[in-house]
């Protein structure tokens, strides 16, 4: 969650998804979160809070959201003078 969130966020500032707010980058990498989570539950054929407690998810994606908020930061301040 965090270097997804991080990488998402570094690319936010250029919109490569295009302008629609079905494809910015954070409900693009959320979305990709909700996939994985589905992908696991398939896969482990278990309910996703017997593999990963309700706390963690959420803590996960607080920590995600900040990471892509902190990313934002990165590509707009830090990046964005180098291009």
């Amino acid at each position: 969650m965090t270097l997804g969130g991080f990488g998402f966020g570094i690319l936010a500032d250029r919109r490569p998804f295009g302008e629609n707010v079905l494809v910015h980058p954070l409900v693009t990498f959320f979305i990709l979160v909700g996939l994985g989570l589905i992908a696991m539950r398939v896969l482990m054929a278990r309910p996703v809070p017997e593999v990963i407690s309700d706390r963690a998810l959420i803590i996960g994606c607080l920590v995600g959201l900040a990471l892509f908020l902190a990313g934002n930061f990165v590509g707009v301040y830090l990046l964005a003078p180098l291009r």
